[in-house]
């Protein structure tokens, strides 16, 4: 299936949040928003959450238990070392590697989920709208199919609250088709 994109591009952020709050308010379905960096308002309107903080929760507390289980195992369980007469469980000495490892195991745990929940993958296409999004632009992503009031509209909102431009993407444009349109 061949998806046609609205692509509404905003020169700095406050011209960006204007649209897309009144665009919200018209009714209008936005598909994504590409920013350069994280906008507060706009992560609040597109109503999406996640729950990556939960997973980094549990993903932390299971590396503790691992780390702590397998650092009592090996230190008192598997091969206990009775030197001048310490106890063999000494605890505190596991702390430090026990805080290391869990932020590794959190971090590694997290970007794996991440990366799974977003599809990225070694060898997979970017699927990019517009190459100026990352550098200096604002990008509000439209589906034709589904924007909730008419192009004309839609197109005449984004023009009167600041949009530097407007134009039509097919999906299937590739980055060097889209560069020689620039």
């Amino acid at each position: 299936m061949n998806e046609k994109y609205l692509v509404g591009v905003f020169d700095d952020e406050h011209t960006l949040v204007d649209a897309f709050e009144k665009a919200i308010e018209k009714g209008v379905v936005i598909e994504e928003v590409y920013t350069p960096y994280p906008i507060h308002e706009i992560l609040q309107g597109m109503k999406t959450r996640t729950h990556i903080t939960h997973a980094a929760f549990f993903y932390g507390l299971l590396g503790v238990i691992l780390l702590h289980g397998g650092m009592y195992y090996a230190a008192v369980l598997s091969w206990p070392m009775q030197f001048g007469g310490k106890p063999s469980n000494t605890f505190p000495s596991f702390i430090v590697v026990a805080i290391v490892g869990t932020i590794l195991t959190i971090t590694l745990l997290t970007l794996l989920t991440f990366s799974v929940r977003s599809k990225i993958y070694p060898g997979r296409k970017a699927k990019i709208i517009d190459i100026r999004a990352t550098d200096d632009k604002f990008i509000i992503l439209l589906n034709q199919d589904n924007m909730g009031i008419e192009k004309d509209a839609i197109i005449k909102l984004f023009r009167s609250n600041g949009a530097s431009e407007v134009y039509e993407k097919d999906a299937n444009t590739t980055d060097k088709q889209l560069s020689n349109e620039l």
